[in-house]
């Protein structure tokens, strides 16, 4: 279980302009800016969650995950994760979670991966049999067969993120903490990732902590979002409450065989029709007064259908209005 309260965290940034004279001024005195990274964060996690963890640049992901892991220290408030205090009882804490930086690396640069694995087995202290057995299971699952043998700076950035995955389970954690996992990565490589950080959920009932800008990481893998914002929380609940409160409208599209006159109930339009005596119907419903599935049933009774879609607000534009909303 994880729980933060009150996490406040400020920097102390130097501020100079361009030029000599004003590079020589600083040396004497320098001009500098307080920023709050982190301004009475509180959330709660619960043991398995897959929870997002969202904002823009400089809002105060990284940051919270630094402090998460034991990077940073905070100014005041407090941090458990599974008991632990994590600037406190660091060792400790570190060989239960594991941290995926997606720009940073934890396997040594000209060494093959194998190696670094081995150096990390012996760093966590993983007993043989748990490390063979995390090891068999990771190289298939990620399909690493191929590239053990291979130094770090050899791999692609696909190959390289699924290494570094892999590198951060080797000694069964239970948090995983993902910043920017997929970042750089080709669609084939985001799937992958995708699908296997699914199943690791799913089977060994991990807990992930995932920061991203990518939406679609966020709309496949996450359940429940956190949204900060200038070191704020701003909003925490599930996604599908979310859309209902900032964009309750959905596009419905069936296929006819033949068109047929109906009354609509309040909250439901016929915004396009294509075709002569049957074709296409699109239909918008507010959610807050028809339901999809209830709209689905009114057309089936009245319609001869042989297909339908439904469409909802992409990901990135619900994230845009939430952005826009808060002004951030």
């Amino acid at each position: 279980m994880i729980e933060v309260e009150h996490l406040c965290k400020t920097f102390t940034v130097s501020r100079r302009d361009a030029g000599i004279r004003q590079a020589v001024s600083a040396l004497f005195r320098r001009e500098t800016e307080k920023i709050r990274a982190l301004d009475d964060v509180s959330f709660r996690i619960e043991p398995g969650e897959m929870v997002g963890y969202i904002g823009p640049n400089g809002a105060g992901k990284s940051s919270t995950i630094k402090v998460m892991s034991g990077i940073l220290t905070p100014d005041s408030g407090v941090c458990r994760i599974n008991g632990l205090v994590p600037w406190k009882q660091r060792k400790e804490h570190v060989r239960r979670i594991g941290v995926v930086f997606g720009q940073r690396s934890q396997l040594w640069w000209d060494i093959p991966v194998i190696d670094s694995f081995m150096l990390l087995k012996d760093i966590y202290r993983t007993p043989d049999a748990v490390f063979h057995k995390n090891l068999s299971q990771l190289t298939e699952m990620l399909s690493l067969q191929e590239i053990l043998r291979t130094p770090a700076r050899q791999l692609s950035l696909g190959q390289r993120m699924r290494c570094e995955i892999a590198a951060s389970l080797l000694h069964e954690p239970a948090v995983l903490f993902l910043d920017e996992p997929t970042i750089g990565l080709d669609a084939a490589s985001k799937l992958a990732v995708r699908d296997f950080i699914c199943q690791l959920n799913r089977e060994k009932g991990t807990t992930i902590i995932l920061t991203t800008h990518d939406m679609q990481d966020i709309e496949a893998l996450a359940g429940r979002i956190i949204l900060i914002g200038k070191g704020k929380i701003l909003m925490d609940g599930d996604i599908e409450d979310f859309r209902r409160q900032l964009s309750p409208v959905r596009t419905v599209t069936v296929s006819v065989r033949k068109f047929a006159d109906m009354v609509l109930p309040d909250g439901v339009q016929l915004v396009q029709k294509q075709g002569e005596t049957g074709g296409r119907m699109i239909f918008t419903t507010d959610t807050g007064k028809v339901a999809v599935p209830q709209l689905i049933g009114l057309l089936s009774e009245k319609l001869e259908m042989y297909d339908l879609s439904v469409e909802n607000v992409s990901m990135d534009a619900l994230v845009l209005s939430l952005y826009r909303k808060y002004q951030i």
